[in-house]
């Protein structure tokens, strides 16, 4: 039975990809391959059966103030010390962070101008 089985991976156009690498490892802690991608290992905590394709409409204004096509969702254990170490590293803070029922969430603006929208799992 052919089926999808999960994200293998978010592919973007970057105007400095050696920068935008940095970032990434410097500032969010992400792990830089010998082959230039950024991975991390899945966690036990993370929520593990699913990832999703969520399509929107071309006019949302979800992925405001960002104007590229794509925002990106991030698990973390951690939203609130995130969201710091993405400030810490010059990103651009969307909103307060929301913490509902079904968990808590912040935004922040990447050195590429991708909205990147982190997701804590509620406890419990």
């Amino acid at each position: 039975m052919s089926q999808i089985l999960g994200l293998g991976g978010i592919f973007i156009r970057c105007k400095d990809v050696d920068r935008y690498r940095a970032w990434w490892s410097d500032h969010m802690g992400v792990a830089l391959t010998d082959w230039g991608t950024l991975e991390w290992e899945h966690s036990a905590r993370a929520y593990p059966s699913r990832s999703m394709l969520s399509p929107f409409a071309a006019n949302t204004p979800y992925f405001d103030p960002s104007t590229q096509s794509v925002m990106i969702n991030l698990r973390t254990d951690d939203v609130r010390g995130m969201i710091e170490k993405a400030r810490k590293g010059g990103a651009q803070i969307v909103g307060e962070i929301d913490d509902t029922e079904y968990g808590m969430f912040g935004w922040f603006i990447d050195p590429e101008g991708y909205k990147i929208e982190l997701w804590q799992e509620p406890s419990g």
